[in-house]
C-alpha cells in the first residue's frame, strides 16, 4: 500500500527508533509476534508479551534474556521485558438457573476478559505501561465452506480475533488515556478489506477489526491513536494452513519484522483511524 510504504521510508530516514519504548505485543509465541518482539528487543526497547502457550513463552524468554545479556551495560543486567503466558479470552464459567422449583445451577463455559484484566494489573504493579500496543494475538478457520465450520471453531476464531482485541483495549486504553499518549495497532488482513473462499469466519473478523477499528479512533482523547494495520502476505503457519506448501514462496516473519518495527515505531496521532499495510 503505498501510504505505509511512504511512511516507512521516511520513518527510516528520520531514524525513528532511537527514543526506547515500551511495546505490548500479543500473540507472541510464534509468526509474527514472536519476530516483531525479538525485532523490538534488539533495538533497545522493552516489550511486554503474551500468548497461550507456556512452553513457547518459555522459550521466547529465554532468547530475550540471552539478547539482553549480550547488550547489558555492566551496571545493571535486569531484563527490560515482561513476557508471560495469558490467553487474550480466557475460559470462563458462567452461572445460569433452569426454570424448575429447586432451580439448580448449571455452569455453562464462555471466553471472559478475565486474563486480560490482571495482565493490565501486572503491568502497573511492574510500572510498564506501555506507549504502543500491538494487537497481534490471532488464528484462522481450516479452509472450508462455512456450512461445513464447525460452530466450535468459528466461536474460537470469532473469540481470538474480535473479542481477544476488545479486550485489550478495554483493560489498556484507560492507562494509555491516563497517560495522556499512546498508539494502539489492530492487526487486521488483507481479507479485512477484499475476501476470499473458505475464509468466512477469518474475513469476518478482520472486517471487524477494521470496523472496530475506525470506531474506536472516533473515541479517543487528544494523544492517542488507534490504527489497522495488514501485515501483508508473510509465511506463517495460519497462511500455511490457506496456501499449503505454497505459503514457503512469501517471506518470512524474520525478514518481515525489520520493516514492521520501523513502520510501527513511526506511528503518530495523525494516522488516528488509518487502515496501513506494512
Amino acid at each position: 500500500m503505498t501510504v505505509g510504504t511512504t511512511k516507512l521510508h521516511l520513518a527510516a530516514a528520520m531514524g525513528v527508533t532511537a527514543q526506547k519504548k515500551t511495546v505490548l505485543v500479543t500473540g507472541v509465541s510464534r509468526g509474527l509476534g514472536r519476530a516483531l518482539a525479538l525485532e523490538l528487543a534488539r533495538r533497545g526497547h522493552s516489550v511486554i508479551g503474551c500468548a497461550r502457550s507456556s512452553d513457547k513463552i518459555s522459550s521466547l524468554q529465554t532468547e530475550l534474556a540471552s539478547l539482553n545479556s549480550a547488550a547489558a551495560s555492566s551496571s545493571s543486567s535486569a531484563s527490560p521485558h515482561l513476557i508471560t503466558a495469558v490467553d487474550v479470552v480466557s475460559l470462563s464459567l458462567s452461572l445460569t438457573h433452569t426454570h424448575t422449583h429447586t432451580t439448580p445451577t448449571i455452569k455453562a463455559p464462555y471466553r471472559s476478559d478475565t486474563s486480560i484484566k490482571e495482565l493490565a494489573k501486572l503491568v502497573v504493579e511492574s510500572r510498564l505501561i506501555p506507549d504502543i500496543i500491538v494487537n497481534n494475538a490471532g488464528t484462522i478457520n481450516q479452509n472450508n465452506k462455512i456450512w461445513d465450520i464447525p460452530a466450535e471453531e468459528f466461536d474460537m476464531v470469532i473469540d481470538t480475533n474480535i473479542k481477544g482485541t476488545a479486550n485489550i483495549l478495554r483493560h489498556f486504553l484507560p492507562l494509555l488515556i491516563e497517560k495522556k499518549h499512546g498508539i494502539i495497532v489492530n492487526m487486521s488482513s488483507g481479507w479485512g478489506r477484499s475476501a476470499s473462499a473458505e475464509v468466512s469466519a477469518y474475513c469476518a473478523t478482520k472486517w471487524a477489526v477494521e470496523g472496530l477499528t475506525r470506531s474506536v479512533a472516533k473515541e479517543l482523547p487528544p494523544g492517542l491513536a488507534v490504527i489497522a494495520l495488514s501485515p501483508g502476505v508473510v509465511n506463517t503457519d495460519m497462511l500455511t494452513s490457506c496456501f499449503g506448501s505454497s505459503a514457503a514462496l512469501y517471506q518470512s516473519p524474520e525478514s518481515w519484522a525489520p520493516r514492521a518495527a520501523t513502520m510501527i515505531l513511526s506511528l503518530t496521532t495523525e494516522d488516528n483511524g488509518a487502515s496501513l499495510t506494512v
